[in-house]
């Protein structure tokens, strides 16, 4: 016991004369100057700019992107987009947060795009009032030049496109363009003889549209025409309401032209996955040339003339299934279309039968879900 203790003070007598001497390092110094921290999103802003000017990608927008307009200021495009990049990247929830967050760092984060002044909400806000389709236009052509002239490259130099092979051996390329939609909720207003006409900020970028299962009274479609493998975006589209879906199809459609011409890729060989929307026989006709998937929106789609040609040919191949497993069931759909008459029909008392016959109607006409159309 003697022992322990005396190695125990041993132990101990280091640690205290260090304890003594953090003591007398350590100064702690306080000040009411209000000192804030850099956000926490600020170094990705600094990688992303940092890759956009070695690649020239901001000389290049500041050259070739114009938008001129009386009492503009001394902002240019590149100004506007500096706050759209920033925000879009802080993930802050409405832009007033944002300039919030960013009032203490202004001068640091204009220096990263070769700018000195940041425009106010204000100001950015009557930007986007009146910026036309021609400047959008030309910054998506420009990114679309940018992505393609850099095409991604392994050790042993051999394009990485990605693909998908089907059982003969033929390797395709999945392209998917599909729109998702945004609802927004709006409160109602009264409407009296002595009140104005109600005027609601969103009529210029919303109107009543396909919610889904989202709740509100209007909607805004974002239409982003992506490879499915590289998850390379070729294109983005918003629209007010449902979208001018036929015309962001074909300008999708021209993005992946470009793409596949880029990379030596033989148009035969690209897929497009499209969603519900565009199942109407009408876009079959933008659609030529291109092999697709997509779901039937109406069964007016199985008249067209490409469709019928196909459903004529003979079945590629057969699939059947010898032995059954115990206790398989086999799938019934309704004999007859009476009874799914019935089941339509305008409700009332009935007898249990009846209902036990409606109930199981309405079990079996499930079946026809499976009509999916595939082309």
């Amino acid at each position: 016991m003697p022992s322990r203790e005396k190695a125990h003070q041993h132990m101990s007598q280091p640690s205290t004369r260090i304890a003594e001497k953090l003591d007398s390092w350590v100064i702690i110094q306080t000040s009411a100057e209000s000192v804030p921290s850099p956000p926490s999103w600020f170094g990705e802003v600094v990688l992303l700019v940092s890759h956009l000017r070695q690649h020239g990608v901001l000389l290049k927008i500041s050259e070739q992107v114009r938008f001129a307009r009386r009492r503009f200021g001394r902002y240019e495009v590149i100004d506007f987009l500096a706050v759209l990049f920033g925000y879009a990247i802080s993930g802050e929830r409405t832009l007033e947060a944002f300039y919030e967050r960013l009032q203490p760092f202004v001068v640091p984060f204009m220096a990263l795009f070769g700018r000195d002044q940041l425009p106010a909400r204000s100001t950015l806000s009557r930007f986007l009032a009146v910026l036309t389709e021609e400047p959008v236009e030309a910054l998506r052509t420009l990114f679309l030049d940018d992505l393609l002239s850099r095409s991604l490259m392994n050790g042993s130099n051999e394009k990485q496109t990605g693909g998908i092979t089907d059982r003969a051996g033929n390797a395709w390329v999945v392209f998917d363009l599909d729109g998702t939609r945004d609802a927004a909720r709006q409160r109602a207003l009264p409407q009296t003889e002595d009140l104005p006409p109600p005027s609601r900020r969103l009529d210029k970028v919303c109107a009543p549209g396909y919610t889904g299962r989202k709740h509100g009274q209007v909607v805004r479609t974002r239409t982003v025409v992506s490879q499915a493998h590289t998850f390379h975006w070729l294109g983005s589209f918003g629209n007010w309401g449902n979208g001018r879906y036929r015309v962001e199809l074909r300008q999708g459609l021209s993005a992946i032209t470009r793409y596949l011409t880029a990379h030596q890729f033989p148009q035969g060989r690209a897929l497009l996955r499209l969603d519900g929307q565009y199942g109407t026989g009408a876009v079959l006709a933008d659609l030529a040339g291109f092999a697709f998937v997509t779901r039937g929106k109406e069964y007016s789609v199985l008249d067209h003339p490409l469709v019928q040609a196909r459903l004529h040919l003979p079945p590629d191949q057969y699939q059947q299934r010898e032995d059954k497993p115990d206790g398989a069931q086999p799938l019934r759909l309704p004999g007859s279309t009476d009874r799914v008459r019935r089941r339509a029909g305008p409700r009332g008392r009935s007898s249990p039968s009846n209902q036990q016959e409606e109930k199981s109607c309405w079990r079996y006409t499930r079946g026809r879900r499976l009509r999916t159309l595939l082309h």
